[in-house]
């Protein structure tokens, strides 16, 4: 997860003051904002929101059981494009086990794809023999196809969530970014603006939160839209963000004090993109505890990566290592001053995390502070590659650079505060560090390292996986890149597939590990790291916390 791009680089302090010149990185664009900020009052108080919230919810749930299949499919994506499908999860599970275990005779492109992604999308397997009816016996599609440009819309979704060896699916990927592309200067709004952001990155890539502040400007001028929906979800959204900005404000504060206490200031000041990346991986109200222990472990993975990356010796990059291997507080005495108020800070929120957990739960914290260890082993194998001027293989560099991308990480850190649904066959899963949690990782890898290589290389930089493919095969930069992009999709792959593949008990760990990959293409859009350059960040952030939606 963190990258170790720097903005500038500090001039040389006297030997005795630091061991090493660190860069210094872009400081925060938000400072005290959070800590000060208090919000206009709403149209309406929270009591009364949440009162007519309830009002419509009643009135959705009751369109359910009154609706075609095909009614039915469009209401599931609805409020999952509205970001409220949370709300309906009994009615959504009902009808797509219903809908999986029934024929479906649809001669609508757009309908078949339609309910092949959203059954895939939620673990359900679908063939996709299922579009074998738009195609002639060579396996092309019809001619008539590529005049309806909703249904190659749809189809385009749904084929991004092939998995390994279904050639056909990807194949239907170009074919349909192909007429759409042809026909895209000729469409209307707001079919214009889906297929121009689906071309840029396709529905099951895209941040659910982002989609939503889209699709409620667009959802009005859909045929069969309803506004009891829309109104619900501007209501939704509304409250939960007076939730995140009240955990906005007392993230920051936790930060400023353990930044002030801790004085690693060579490290990035980015709490706030913390906050939104544990945001991406769930947002729902119940999940307020998971969000907070989520956003400071990955506080903890950036501080951590940039003490190895840009501070400490190699001597020190030793030390810390064996003191958080062995985790205990008396390790403090192999540390350098100033890294024994972070030791300290660590086990502190540690214990922080595990105080706050029902009993029955606490275990959790184990898993968590197991990843860590890891993580600082392979963090030290990068620190002795750099220090050792060594380009190791490109498997070998991925192997450890996946694990200090702090994916693997987060994976089980996810899973500390997210009540019932973190069990320990989850945690043991995560902590595996395979199928979903190994392409999480490596999306994060490759992505970060395509940002970097297009940025230019850092004075305290690691061969990235780039470097290292092109020494290692000997190639031009163009072919190691395009190399890294087909490992990204095969990534992509592995996250489907496990939907299908993984016990039902692990799909709800599954689709949160799902959204930490999701969040990438977001993060790194344009081979621009978003998080250390955070600048790119601060629109979408206003829009999720600070601006309410308006009626």
């Amino acid at each position: 997860m963190a990258s170790h791009d720097a903005i500038t680089t500090a001039t040389a302090a006297p030997a005795a003051a630091v061991p090493e010149v660190a860069p210094v990185f872009h400081p925060t664009v938000w400072g005290d904002f959070f800590i000060n900020y208090n919000p206009e009052p709403l149209q309406m108080s929270e009591e009364r929101m949440t009162e007519r919230s309830n009002q419509l919810k009643e009135k959705i749930i009751g369109l359910f059981p009154c609706s075609t299949i095909v009614e039915q499919l469009y209401l599931v994506d609805t409020l999952q494009h509205l970001s409220v499908d949370q709300h309906f999860h009994e009615q959504i599970d009902s009808t797509l086990r219903s809908t999986h275990a029934g024929e479906f005779n649809s001669s609508s492109l757009h309908d078949v794809a339609l309910r092949f992604r959203i059954l895939r999308q939620q673990g359900f397997w679908v063939s996709p023999d299922v579009f074998s009816k738009f195609k002639d016996e060579d396996g092309a599609f019809h001619v008539n196809v590529t005049n309806d440009p909703r249904g190659l819309l749809s189809l385009y979704n749904a084929a991004h969530l092939f998995i390994h060896g279904e050639t056909e699916l990807e194949e239907s990927i170009s074919f349909a970014r192909r007429h759409l592309e042809s026909m895209e200067g000729r469409l209307e709004y707001p079919l214009a603006e889906q297929v121009r952001r689906a071309l840029h990155l396709p529905l099951p890539r895209t941040l659910k939160r982002v989609e939503a502040l889209h699709y409620m400007s667009e959802y009005k001028q859909e045929l069969m839209h309803n506004s009891s929906i829309l109104e619900f979800a501007k209501l939704d959204f509304n409250l939960l963000q007076r939730l995140h900005l009240k955990e906005l404000k007392a993230l920051s504060r936790w930060w400023k004090n353990l930044y002030r206490e801790v004085g690693l200031n060579y490290s990035r000041d980015r709490v706030v993109e913390c906050y939104f990346w544990a945001y991406t991986t769930y947002y729902e109200k119940e999940y307020t505890h998971a969000r907070m222990i989520l956003a400071k472990i990955i506080a903890i993975i950036i501080m951590t990566d940039d003490t190895y990356d840009v501070r400490a010796t190699l001597v020190e990059c030793k030390q810390l290592n064996e003191a958080i291997q062995r985790w205990e507080e008396n390790a403090t005495s192999l540390l350098p001053e100033y890294l024994q108020k972070f030791y300290l800070k660590l086990m502190s929120t540690f214990k922080e995390f595990e105080d706050e957990l029902k009993p029955d739960e606490k275990y959790r914290v184990a898993f968590s502070t197991k990843a860590f260890q890891i993580s600082s082993n392979n963090y030290l194998q990068e620190a002795e590659w750099f220090h050792q001027n060594h380009k190791p293989r490109f498997n070998d560099q991925v192997k450890v650079s996946s694990v200090c991308s702090g994916g693997p990480w987060v994976c089980v850190g996810l899973l500390v505060g997210m009540s019932d649904t973190a069990t320990k066959e989850a945690l043991e899963w995560a902590l595996g560090c395979t199928d979903a949690v190994r392409a999480c990782a490596e999306v994060t890898r490759f992505m970060n390292d395509l940002a970097s290589f297009k940025r230019g290389k850092n004075k305290n930089d690691v061969a990235s996986s780039v470097e290292c493919y092109i020494s290692e095969h000997g190639v031009a930069s163009e072919v190691a890149i395009a190399k890294i992009g087909s490992l990204i999709e095969d990534a992509w792959k592995t996250t489907n597939q496990a939907r299908f593949e993984l016990p039902e008990l692990l799909l709800p760990a599954v689709q949160r590990v799902a959204n930490i990959t999701i969040s990438m293409p977001f993060m790194y859009d344009d081979k621009t790291d978003a998080f250390t350059f955070s600048s790119r960040l601060e629109g979408t952030i206003k829009r999720l916390f600070v601006n309410p939606i308006d009626f």
